[in-house]
């Protein structure tokens, strides 16, 4: 499955294969008030330790909802962080189901201009081919991307979570060893390798 990150100047993000230009979305709807909050926490138990995530239902209902399903489903146990790419003074992590047999459909998307939400270090944020065309894949930011969030002219990432716990975890996955060789494009260099492992994922209590 191939997921492609937005872009700004030179930076071009490709799970699978060169990017491509994202056709530009109609306007945005203007911001729609905060939502109240609504958080649910889910625990991401790795091979390097524990990321606790507070999804935010009440801003991002569509796409915690989808979240929330491949947690309790138990499709996101066992499957991987594979991605590092280095941003700044940080970067992001990137995961997800990678059995297709395990993909739900692909969600509307809940754009960061519509939501309120950011994509700030410690954000959690679907990865995408363009609006409307997330399924499973999710990354973690470790420093500020406004070049992610949503434009009247790009419809960014949709943002639906924050890390309350573990960010130590997300720092050590990022700076974990990489393959100089796997990866096509502007990938290479990126993949993990070893892959870390999500041991389990399950919902938590505050």
């Amino acid at each position: 499955m191939t997921y492609r990150f937005a872009t700004l100047a030179a930076l071009a993000l490709t799970i699978a294969a060169p990017a491509a230009a994202q056709t530009a979305p109609a306007a945005a709807a203007p911001a729609a008030p905060a939502a109240k909050d609504d958080l649910v926490r889910v625990a991401l138990d790795t091979d390097k330790g524990r990321i606790v995530i507070a999804l935010d239902r009440g801003r991002a209902p569509i796409t915690v909802a989808n979240f929330l399903a491949y947690v309790d489903k138990g499709w996101l146990t066992g499957q991987p962080f594979y991605r590092a790419m280095p941003y700044g003074d940080g970067g992001l992590i990137q995961g997800g189901v990678r059995d297709g047999a395990k993909l739900l459909p692909a969600i509307k998307h809940e754009p960061t201009n519509v939501t309120g939400l950011k994509n700030v270090a410690g954000s959690v944020a679907m990865a995408s081919l363009g609006p409307g065309t997330a399924r499973s894949d999710f990354f973690i930011m470790t420093t500020d991307i406004p070049a992610f969030d949503a434009t009247p002219t790009n419809g960014g990432f949709a943002v639906f979570g924050q890390v309350v716990e573990g960010m130590d975890v997300v720092k050590a996955i990022l700076a974990a060893p990489k393959s100089p060789t796997k990866g096509e494009g502007v990938m290479k260099g990126q993949m993990l390798e070893p892959e870390v492992k999500i041991v389990k994922a399950a919902r938590v209590k505050p």
